[in-house]
């Protein structure tokens, strides 16, 4: 059954870097905003970055809610399931921020991830402090085989120049301000640190 860990390491670590989707989840501090969901899994897209630090690089899209949920209250919950081999769960509920593509530290964060995964479309890198550690059994999560990554939305945007990607940002209707009115990706989205 469940247990809690102290940290990200061994058996734990090597699940969360092998599996490739894992799930955000965040919320609104109000009792009437959205709760959001989002699924994640471009390959090499995540990285452990210490024993209670993880951090993933968030492409452009449609939205930017976990942006916003981020902005306001930091708090954030990710998720791997097991679709192959033993059945497992593990989450990391902690606390989030969204480092921005001119912030200092843009540069620095981005060199613990592999070359191949910095491409076109990427407006932020979410950093996330793991306050509760945890595993469950799984048992009814499917099995699922893994065919491999999907390169459309790679595509999408490496076809952009980078002031293209910005003009998209600022077109759509909740990528500058969430579904609920909370400010999300600053707009003009900032060019990116040297």
């Amino acid at each position: 059954m469940g247990k809690t860990y102290e940290r990200i390491e061994g058996r734990l670590r090597t699940f969360i870097e092998s599996q490739p989707v894992f799930f955000t989840a965040t919320a609104p501090l109000a009792g009437v905003g959205h709760v959001n969901l989002s699924p994640k899994g471009r390959s090499g897209t995540l990285a452990v970055l210490d024993e209670l630090t993880l951090a993933y690089l968030d492409f452009g899209g449609s939205h930017a809610e976990t942006i916003a949920h981020l902005r306001e209250n930091g708090r954030i919950t990710l998720m791997w399931c097991a679709f192959a081999g033993p059945p497992t769960v593990v989450r990391v509920h902690g606390r989030g921020e969204a480092v921005f593509r001119d912030d200092p530290r843009f540069g620095e964060l981005l060199a613990h991830f592999d070359p191949s995964a910095d491409g076109a479309g990427l407006r932020a890198i979410v950093l996330v402090r793991a306050e509760r550690v945890s595993d469950s059994c799984g048992f009814a999560v499917p099995l699922m085989e893994y065919l491999g990554d999907r390169d459309l939305h790679a595509q999408h945007f490496e076809r952009r120049e980078d002031e293209e990607f910005r003009a998209y940002c600022e077109s759509k209707e909740y990528v500058g301000t969430s579904i609920d009115g909370l400010p999300a990706l600053p707009l003009p989205l900032p060019p990116r640190a040297a």
